[in-house]
């Protein structure tokens, strides 16, 4: 009998969706997680202002829902105390709230608003929400250098529909499945954004985390610098940690 096809003929979208696969499977188990950020705003002349925050991270396996976010924010004064909670959905909207201590309560952030700046930075909401495998669909491109190492180059286009973005697309280095850049296509489908991620740090023998990120944006002029120190592991926070209420007493 003739041989079937070669199982790796695989079309650019099953090899896309399963580069997405493979960089979830490798991040799963670590629980939960906690980290100090540095947060530098630029503007286009070159001025900035300085943030400091911390995030909380709870992993969830349940299908159809993504992980959880605390961050709360520790200096300058004039933040101090404003904490954000994300609730990461597949397709549904992703559930966020924000507390501001100026006013002392909790708002809940519309789903129209994901696409907005998070707290005046180049971030918008969404991108600050867990990367689940089945918020987009995939298309693999190319594979190309970048830096000393190979990479694949995967376009993935959002399915929910108040995505402030039409496309990204990702560069994700081929040994160990990191995401190293990021280019944001707005909803004109012209480039918005680039993100790249670099000084990768392994954790628990296992987990990959990025101490710099760097997002310019490149219709602005403005840029956002996140630097990530003192990582923390299955510290034991739970459900009970990520309410809104919670958010009030988030210190």
């Amino acid at each position: 009998a003739f041989l079937a096809a070669p199982a790796l003929a695989e079309t650019p979208e099953e090899k896309g969706l399963a580069i997405a696969h493979e960089i979830d499977r490798r991040d799963l188990g670590w629980v939960d997680s906690e980290v100090d950020l540095n947060m530098v705003l630029t503007n286009r002349n070159g001025e900035s202002s300085t943030r400091d925050l911390r995030t909380q991270s709870l992993e969830n396996t349940e299908t159809g829902f993504g992980d959880k976010g605390l961050t709360i924010f520790d200096k300058p004064r004039d933040i101090e105390g404003t904490a954000f909670l994300s609730h990461t959905k597949i397709t549904e909207p992703d559930d966020q709230w924000i507390y501001l201590p100026a006013i002392k309560r909790v708002k809940r952030i519309s789903s129209v608003n994901k696409s907005g700046p998070f707290v005046g930075s180049e971030f918008a909401y969404e991108d600050l929400a867990s990367q689940e495998v089945e918020k987009y669909k995939y298309k693999w491109l190319q594979d190309e250098g970048c830096g000393n190492r190979q990479c694949f180059v995967v376009e993935r286009y959002p399915v929910y529909e108040h995505s402030g973005y039409t496309k990204q697309i990702i560069w994700v280095d081929q040994d160990e499945y990191r995401v190293m850049k990021v280019e944001y296509y707005d909803r004109k489908s012209e480039l918005l954004k680039v993100l790249v991620q670099s000084e990768y740090q392994k954790y628990l023998d296992k987990y990959w985390r990025p101490l710099r990120m760097q997002m310019d944006n490149v219709q602005t002029g403005k840029a956002t610098t996140l630097t990530f120190k003192n990582y923390k592991f299955r510290t034991g926070v739970d459900e009970g940690d990520f309410t809104p209420s919670r958010l009030k007493r988030a210190r």
